[in-house]
This record gives structure tokens, sequence and C-alpha cells, in this order.
């Protein structure tokens, strides 16, 4: 239906949202610029009149820094974590831990084979 497509659409676009959030993030954060965020739902085609963009970024930069926590945005959307959801991202993001032994932020196939036998 309609709706169910809508639906299907708004996930992908607040997930891309939420990556293409952290790929403009260079220095890691957490923070957007107004005209970076401004860039973001242009490219997302979330486009608005200037006015309500003005009150939208009012309301989001609350502290009045010129910036935006892009985390407290998205938390904003999808609103918090369930418990079960909570639990999980703890589960793999401890299996993640484990497999950068490295610490280097990626894991390649290599060091998965050598931690995970699909027997």
């Amino acid at each position: 239906t309609l709706r169910e497509t809508l639906r299907k659409r708004e996930v992908r676009v607040i997930t891309g949202l939420g990556k293409y959030f952290r790929q403009v993030d260079k220095n890691r954060n957490g923070f957007l610029s107004q005209a970076a965020f401004k860039e973001a739902l242009k490219l997302f085609h979330l486009e608005m009149p200037e006015g309500d963009f003005q009150s939208l970024w009012l309301i989001l930069d609350d502290s009045k820094s010129d910036k935006v926590d892009y985390g407290e945005f998205t938390r904003a959307i999808f609103g918090e974590m369930n418990e079960y959801r909570k639990a999980f991202v703890r589960k793999v993001s401890f299996a993640y831990m484990k497999l950068d032994f490295n610490k280097t932020g990626s894991v390649p196939m290599v060091d998965i084979r050598k931690c995970y036998c699909a027997k």
C-alpha cells in the first residue's frame, strides 16, 4: 500500500541521514554546522522554505552554539531505544570489539575468518 511505501521511504531517509551525518562529521565530535545540516536536508529532498528552516534550527540549536547534535536529532526522530534494542547493540558492540583487536575501526575479512567458522 501507499502507507507502507511511505513508511519504508521514511526509514531509508532517516537511516541515510544518520549515515550521511557521520560521513560529514570529519572531526567526529557529533555536531554539524547549520550549512552542513541544510545541505543534508537538501540531499535527501527534505528542503523547506528558509523561514521554516530557521524555525527548525532554533529548536535544534537550543544551546545557541551554531551547531546541532545529530545524535539528539536522530533520537528525537526515532525515539529512545527500547531495552531489547539496547541489549542487542551492546552484544554487537562487544562482538565488534573482539573482532577489531587492533583497534583500527575496521575489520578485514581475514580477521573475521580467524574468529568465525560457518561449519
